[in-house]
């Protein structure tokens, strides 16, 4: 691969993402189809292992995945007003199919709540049938105008969750399991602290009574939006007609939810732990663990050297690590190291002639620390139980990222008082979490973001901000019942 620079972060940060990504080769922009991007083997790799984690900790939660049709009839979106006003914007059309102008037009789904309700209605008959819990990995289509790899493309992956249940108190719980199990994810898996919380009015899903989030800080000081959870109410069960004859024999609409979160999962990763040397991944959604770089001089000792980096990495494979033997011919042992950092490969071995003597290889972490004269510090291992030390250090690495993820966010979060300050915490491209109090009005919401850029990103669940205490709105000076969280965001 060649050798292209990566910005510095500091430099230019959007930049730095976009070279992050070319250089681990993870995605592309189509180019030939508007704002859609091509995914990567490496790129897709990484999607595929959130996609095994998440998908058990659904069916762990009773839930079953099913595949509902790509194009849904634009009668469907307009039956729920809101839903379609919301989504009006983003949708792509269907108007001409086997060379004939269609009777009824069809969107390229943005989302399946009217499709999958419309499914809903024929499947439900009685209490008996509820809860229904429903899963659904697809793509789906919403034409932004603005597109950015992963963050924000007219076509994504992702799973979007749809549930029926007979009480509106069954629904919400399981409007705040489902935020559970994405915030458990992000924090275990992705080593990406969250904050879970309520999104106000103003930002809330098309159709919905609720919705709830979690929002991550990524390394400039802006939220990511990484995952949702809808109380759709009844507004989906009466607009198609979704109801069940209740204990009582009478007839009731439905209680649903809708949840979801996307490759932009796969952004949120980069920009959380990358760093200038290009893409680092924690271990647990690492396609490869470990890389073995053999090293030899020569051509005698390429036997030997050959023989027990693949024994080792067999050994390493039997342990269930992903491992990669770098045995490609022509490239110097620099050029291999440079492309699986650029990769974010989290543990490399290397094994020469020396370490056959002793029985030991050399192992140098994705991020380690310097020595005096600033060079990266490697490790001697054993070959002897090594698949039990390169463990340790993959689990150690993992609790790593996620505590230097954490610190950095609390380093970066603020509690304002003062509208100046505020305005001074945004001001010059700035961006960090910033916790104060708001009137609850929408048109203070956006007087606030026009004037800063920053947005409400969430009024915080029970134990993820401040303790609720009364206030004054940092715009407006009217009375505020608690602090909401303040960040630009992507």
């Amino acid at each position: 691969m060649a050798e292209a620079r990566i910005t510095p972060r500091a430099e230019d940060y959007s930049q730095w993402y976009q070279d992050v990504i070319a250089q681990a080769e993870l995605a592309e922009a189509a180019g030939v189809v508007r704002g859609c991007m091509v995914i990567r083997p490496h790129g897709y790799a990484i999607w595929e292992k959130m996609q095994a984690d998440l998908d058990r900790r659904f069916k762990e939660t009773g839930h079953k995945n099913a595949c509902f049709p790509l194009l849904i009839p634009m009668s469907f979106i307009e039956k729920e007003a809101e839903h379609v006003e919301g989504f009006a914007p983003e949708l792509a059309i269907v108007t001409h199919a086997g060379g004939k102008e269609l009777e009824e037009k069809y969107c390229i789904r943005p989302t399946s709540e009217t499709i999958i309700g419309h499914f809903f209605a024929k499947w439900i008959d009685s209490h008996r049938d509820l809860p229904l819990l429903i899963n659904q990995w697809a793509n789906v289509m919403r034409w932004e105008l603005r597109t950015r790899l992963f963050l924000r493309t007219g076509e994504f992956l992702w799973q979007e969750g749809h549930t029926a249940h007979a009480t509106h108190e069954d629904a919400s719980e399981e409007v705040i399991r489902m935020l559970n199990v994405y915030a458990d994810f992000c924090r275990e898996v992705m080593a990406l602290p969250v904050i879970r919380g309520i999104k106000t009015a103003n930002e809330r899903f098309a159709g919905a009574l609720e919705t709830l989030c979690i929002e991550g800080m990524m390394q400039d000081g802006k939220a990511l939006q990484c995952g949702t959870s809808h109380d759709l109410g009844q507004n989906f069960g009466k607009a198609f007609n979704v109801t069940f004859q209740n204990k009582d024999g009478e007839r009731e609409h439905v209680w649903q939810t809708s949840w979801g979160v996307s490759t932009r999962l796969v952004g949120a990763l980069i920009m959380a732990h990358s760093d200038d040397d290009g893409l680092v991944l924690p271990p647990k959604l690492a396609p490869i663990h470990v890389v073995i770089v053999p090293i030899y001089r020569k051509d005698d000792e390429k036997e030997a050297v050959l023989a027990k980096a693949d024994e080792l990495a067999r050994s390493l494979r039997e342990d269930g690590l992903s491992v990669e033997l770098d045995d490609r011919e022509g490239l110097k042992p620099g050029a291999k190291y440079y492309e699986w950092e650029r990769k974010g490969v989290p543990l490399r071995l290397e094994v020469g002639p020396r370490d056959l003597e002793s029985g030991t290889v050399m192992a140098k972490r994705r991020i380690s620390e310097l020595d005096e004269k600033g060079r990266a510090m490697k490790e001697t291992l054993p070959m002897a139980d090594l698949g039990v030390h390169v463990g340790k250090i993959l689990d150690e690495f993992q609790d790593f990222l996620y505590e230097r993820a954490k610190t950095a966010l609390e380093e970066n979060t603020k509690t304002i008082d003062s509208w100046d300050d505020f305005q001074a915490a945004f001001a010059d491209g700035k961006s960090s979490f910033v916790w104060a109090h708001w009137d609850g009005t929408t048109e203070t919401e956006l007087k606030i973001k026009d004037a800063t850029k920053a947005t409400i990103r969430c009024l915080a669940l029970e134990g993820e901000g401040p303790a609720p205490e009364a206030g004054k709105c940092i715009l407006t000076g009217a009375p505020s019942t608690q602090r909401v969280l303040f960040a630009k965001n992507y």
